[in-house]
């Protein structure tokens, strides 16, 4: 081969190696997107049950005592631990929001403050968290 030959051939082998390497790097991205679509899809998804199990529980919680034996009335009550084992299942779990537990910007959200601002006072609103993201604070009076 002549030197004209060898450049050609040193310069091709270049190209081939910048090329392969772009393609690993388009291929990591677009994996890399795929997994965050598929979070964020995911995310939303669960995000509209929340919800539906705030009504539940809502309606569970004001039961009347005249029908705390009726079948159908602890179906509903058997329905929202069902909901909230599913939930759990795909890794949802409800931010504890007790009143007197210290008060926590990151996971909590204060709808109305006391003095001090310091202690939960009452949830009116349950909290979730995906893993260690919070899908939605809990809602809570504070003291």
């Amino acid at each position: 081969m002549t030197k004209k030959n060898d450049e050609k051939l040193a310069e091709l082998t270049a190209d081939l190696q910048r090329t392969r390497a772009d393609f690993e790097n388009y291929r990591k991205n677009v994996e890399r997107d795929k997994a965050f679509l598929a979070a964020a899809t995911e995310r939303r998804a669960l995000m509209k049950f929340l919800p539906v199990l705030d009504d539940i529980e809502r309606a569970a919680a004001h039961l009347p005592e005249e029908l705390a034996d009726n079948p159908w009335a602890n179906g509903i009550v058997g329905l929202t631990k069902k909901l909230e084992a599913t939930l759990e299942s795909v890794g949802i779990r409800k931010i504890a929001a007790e009143p007197g537990a210290k008060f926590d910007p990151n996971l909590h959200e204060a709808v109305a403050s006391g003095e001090n601002g310091e202690k939960i006072a009452e949830e009116l609103r349950a909290g979730y968290m995906l893993g260690d993201e919070v899908l939605r604070p809990t809602m809570v009076n504070v003291d």
